[in-house]
């Protein structure tokens, strides 16, 4: 048999996802901060120290407007903060 085919297969795991991170609406509601940027974040202890790229998930519930300036976000979590009277920039 090839060795190829005798190794196990192992997966791939990319490099980057170490500087990305995920934060929920209900983390923006805990921030009392009206404008919420990458740098706020990282001072408030909800992402690391080393992240690069923030993206925002629809996991619980926004009730006060908030400013998003350099962080993505999901279309669910857009429409609740768009619902809210947010922005982004």
């Amino acid at each position: 048999m090839p060795l190829q085919r005798r190794l196990p297969k192992r997966g791939f795991k990319s490099a980057t996802l170490k500087y990305n991170a995920e934060i929920t609406l209900s983390d923006l509601e805990r921030l009392d901060v009206a404008e919420v940027d990458i740098l706020t974040l990282k001072q408030a202890g909800l992402v690391r120290s080393n992240v690069r790229v923030v993206r925002v998930i629809r996991t619980g519930e926004l009730k006060r407007a908030v400013k998003l300036a350099g962080i993505g976000v999901t279309k669910g979590a857009k429409a609740a903060i768009e619902a809210a009277g947010g922005s982004f920039a």
